[in-house]
């Protein structure tokens, strides 16, 4: 036997264009290789089963060995084999499948369908790396002669009689000069374990050194001694393939460990299975979120019947679920050649849409299930609820029954149940019901207690999404806004038809305008004159509640960059009604006037945190003075 051709070409399989341009990351020649050896490997399997192969499986393991001498890789198993003819039709012919093959020829065969990978153009990727491949194989089929494939990666083959003696295949490949960085233990190992550690098929990858016991020494004491091992790669049965009744709480922590090493235990977790109308498979864990969201990405990874993909999933989850971490398989995902970036499609819209579903459940589930243990998660998984519900609708919808409102106290309510909650003394003269939110309960304590001296009730909102899920808010609840504690004076945050009255009179009210004023020097506050409580604090600094919510929202991405960029304005609200103003209004002197002016300024502003510098050693002095 002896055969030299020229590679069927088909312009939409061009080989150059594949061998060149078509994959993106040329680790992924092992992933491909492996696969294939796999997919040999189960359908042997298959035939055994269903009665069409009667020899002897004998070890299965695919196995993967280097020579750094003749500066090869070979990937072995000991699934179907070809013959010389499929060689000529599955390698040759890169338009032509041969699992496509396989399944019309078992097409009545339950389950076929599920062990079938694609052996065609992913073999391609090997002369990405090597300037020639080898195939040695020989058939399962009774009386088959093994065959030797060789191509240098142009169009030229040339087939002879193999050597083989038992069934399988292996695929030699003889590196180039370019890529001999893969010709490294560790290197391999490491792509190995990336690409294969699930593989359904044991991957055999030379030996490691194990400890094992060896009898017991004079006093009683375990010996134990070193031997060498075949060093599996993978576990063949990862805890998404098996029912959830198979498993325990200790199994799904443990799979947890096993992907994300040092990570803290995740809160809870899901069990994906769906088989209509689409398959998909998957665990997926809510890990305690932290407040830098923006670290805890790309922690979903992507497989197709266990071979893994990507950990760029953000087509297939939505967005919001970029923050959970897990495994999601499915071999209903479209993937081009290199099979490492996603198409949309509508099989991935339906995937993305059962995903958002199955996570509302759950938490839904919870929140029924027990309410206490649900509400002790809500600071780890509050964040990624809220995110949901701003960037999803249909969330929403489901969300609003589970998502929970915190004040300042550590008590939870759903928004029904906090609308109930203040709707009584939080609605205003033009019927508006006012939710009170603080951002930093330490900085803004003056204006919390403030409000709790008038029985109103006030939220925590300090996560980095908080502005946006308030703007969300107001648009979503009926007749109601959201204002943050230190916005204003609280007499103006939710205003009555029975206002305080101003008791300065016109001129006094003027003159202390000025006083402040020119006290202040800065044009970035602006001073009012207003009649508040006496208890009320005499000089309040605020920055007004839209300007603020937008400059936030700049700060956290949200397409506010305008505001992001504007200077901050203050305003300053002088309490007519309280006694400092009327000592300022008696005092003999203008110096002594100004003096009181700046030092009940400089403490409002003290309050808030803005004294600082120059301003803070003069206040200090100042208070010293005055003593």
């Amino acid at each position: 036997m002896q055969e030299k051709g020229t590679i069927s070409i088909h312009t939409e399989n061009i080989f150059p264009i594949i061998k060149k341009f078509l994959y993106s990351d040329n680790e992924i020649f092992l992933r491909e290789l492996v696969s294939n050896a796999v997919d040999a490997t189960q359908k042997i399997k298959r035939l055994a089963t269903l009665g069409q192969y009667s020899g002897d499986l004998g070890d299965t393991t695919v196995e993967v060995s280097f020579d750094e001498k003749k500066k090869t890789i070979t990937i072995s198993d000991r699934g179907l084999g070809m013959t010389a003819e499929e060689i000529k039709k599955y390698i040759n012919q890169v338009a032509f499948s041969g699992a496509e093959e396989f399944v019309e020829k078992f097409k009545d065969a339950k389950d076929a369908n599920e062990i079938i990978g694609k052996f065609g153009l992913g073999f391609y990727s090997a002369f990405m790396v090597a300037d020639k491949v080898e195939i040695n194989t020989l058939s399962y089929q009774e009386g088959a002669q093994a065959a030797k494939w060789t191509c240098d990666g142009s169009t030229s083959f040339e087939i002879t009689e193999g050597k083989r003696k038992e069934r399988g295949t292996d695929v030699v490949l003889h590196i180039n000069k370019d890529s001999e960085e893969f010709l490294d233990k560790f290197k391999l190992q490491g792509i190995l374990d990336k690409y294969a550690k699930f593989l359904p098929v044991p991957i055999k990858f030379g030996t490691k050194t194990e400890s094992v016991e060896d009898g017991e020494d004079k006093e009683g004491k375990k010996k134990w001694k070193s031997v060498e091992v075949d060093n599996i790669i993978n576990t063949t049965e990862p805890i998404w393939t098996k029912s959830p009744n198979d498993l325990t709480d200790e199994d799904y922590l443990k799979f947890y460990k096993e992907l994300y090493p040092m990570s803290e235990d995740p809160l809870f977790w899901i069990h994906l299975n769906v088989d209509y109308p689409f398959n998909l498979t998957g665990v997926l864990y809510f890990p305690k979120v932290k407040n830098e969201f923006e670290l805890q990405r790309n922690k979903i990874k992507l497989f197709s019947r266990q071979v893994f993909i990507t950990d760029e999933v953000k087509d297939i989850v939505p967005e919001f679920l970029m923050l959970l971490h897990g495994v999601i398989d499915s071999p209903d995902i479209p993937l081009n050649v290199s099979r490492s970036f996603l198409q949309a499609d509508s099989n991935v819209k339906k995937i993305n849409n059962y995903i958002t579903k199955k996570v509302a459940d759950k938490l839904a589930e919870l929140y029924k299930k027990d309410r206490k243990a649900y509400e002790a998660k809500w600071d780890d998984i509050g964040l990624f609820v809220k995110y949901g519900m701003i960037s999803e609708e249909k969330f929403y919808e489901k969300g609003k029954d589970f998502a929970l409102l915190k004040n300042t106290n550590g008590e939870y309510f759903t928004f029904d149940e906090y609308q109930s909650k203040i709707k009584a003394l939080q609605t205003d003269k033009n019927e508006q019901t006012i939710m009170l939110y603080a951002t930093d309960a330490e900085k803004q304590d003056a204006f919390i207690q403030s409000a709790n001296k008038k029985d109103y009730d006030v939220l925590i909102m300090d996560s980095p999404i908080d502005s946006h899920f308030i703007q969300n808010l107001e648009a979503k609840l009926e007749k109601t806004q959201l204002k943050r504690v230190d916005a204003d004076v609280v007499d103006k945050l939710i205003q009555k038809e029975d206002a305080q009255a101003n008791l300065l009179t016109e001129e006094q009210s003027k003159e202390i305008n000025e006083l402040f004023e020119k006290a202040i020097e800065d044009k970035s506050y602006t001073v009012e004159v207003e009649g508040l409580s006496p208890e009320e604090m005499p000089v309040t600094i605020t920055m007004e509640e839209f300007m603020r919510r937008m400059k936030e929202m700049a700060q956290t991405g949200g397409g506010m960059g305008f505001y992001g960029s504007l200077p901050d304005a203050y305003k300053v609200a002088i309490n007519g009604n309280h006694p400092v103003v009327d000592k300022i209004l008696k005092a003999k002197t203008e110096k002594t006037k100004l003096k009181l002016a700046k030092q009940a300024f400089d403490l409002a502003k003290l309050s808030q945190g803005l004294l600082t510098g120059k301003d803070l050693t003069s206040f200090v002095q100042r208070s010293v003075d005055l003593l």
